[in-house]
C-alpha cells in the first residue's frame, strides 16, 4: 500500500507501533489494529496467528481463551509472560458476521505477506533470543514459505534468528476428544521447556 512508509528507519518500537496505528488498516472490514506486548530484549518473542474476538475488544495480544492456555502452559512451563513478547504475523481480527457473532477467518496471503513487513520491523526491534512461531500462519510469515507446522515442529531459523515452530494454543482448544486435548497440552508444555532452554543459550542462528 501506498501509506506503507517502507523506506523508514524506525529507532524505537514505539515509533513503529505509531506508524503502525497511523498507517490506513489493510482490511477495512476487520478489527482494529492490535499491538504486541512485552518488553524489548525479551528472551522469547511469541508470534501468533491475529488478534481473536477477546483481543479486539480488549485492545491487547493473547487474552481470549487461547491466551489463557498460553499463559497457563507457560506457568507450567516455568516461563515467566511478562519477561516474554507476545504478538501476531496479521495485526487485524478477520471475521465474518454471523448475526450478533464475529466468527473467525482465516487471514489470506495477502492480508500475512502485508503485515510481514511490520512483523519483520517489529522483531528487529524487540530482538528477541527466540521467535516462536504459534502455527501455521505465523509459520508462514515467519519463513516465507509454506510449511507444515507438525512437518517442522521445533528448533529452525526463522527471520534470520533463532526459532522455534509449535502449534497455535487456539489448535488445542479445538480438539474434541478430552485425553487428546490433554496430551497435545503436555506436548506444548514440553516444547516451551525446549523453547526457554533456547532462549538461555544466547542470541543467534538455529
Amino acid at each position: 500500500m501506498a501509506d506503507i512508509p517502507s523506506a523508514t528507519k524506525f529507532s524505537s518500537l514505539g515509533a513503529l507501533n505509531q506508524a503502525l496505528m497511523e498507517a490506513a488498516p489493510f482490511a477495512k472490514s476487520a478489527g482494529r489494529i492490535i499491538l504486541g506486548s512485552g518488553p524489548v530484549n525479551a528472551p522469547i518473542a511469541f508470534v501468533g496467528e491475529q488478534p481473536g474476538d477477546q483481543e479486539d475488544i480488549q485492545g491487547a495480544p493473547f487474552v481470549g481463551p487461547a491466551g489463557k492456555l498460553l499463559d497457563e502452559a507457560m506457568s507450567d512451563a516455568g516461563i515467566d509472560r511478562r519477561q516474554c513478547y507476545v504478538t501476531n504475523a496479521v495485526k487485524q481480527f478477520n471475521y465474518v458476521q454471523r448475526g450478533k457473532k464475529r466468527l473467525h477467518q482465516k487471514p489470506r496471503n495477502d492480508v500475512i505477506v502485508h503485515y510481514r513487513w511490520w512483523l519483520e520491523l517489529e522483531l528487529d526491534l524487540v530482538a528477541p533470543t527466540v521467535t516462536v512461531a504459534l502455527g501455521s500462519t505465523a509459520l508462514f510469515a515467519l519463513s516465507r514459505r509454506h510449511l507444515s507446522v507438525m512437518a517442522n515442529r521445533g528448533p529452525l531459523e526463522l527471520l534470520g534468528r533463532k526459532g522455534y515452530a509449535t502449534v497455535h494454543p487456539s489448535a488445542i482448544l479445538r480438539i474434541p476428544d478430552r485425553e487428546a486435548r490433554h496430551q497435545a497440552r503436555r506436548a506444548f508444555v514440553a516444547d516451551l521447556k525446549k523453547i526457554d532452554a533456547l532462549s538461555r543459550t544466547g542470541k543467534g542462528g538455529s
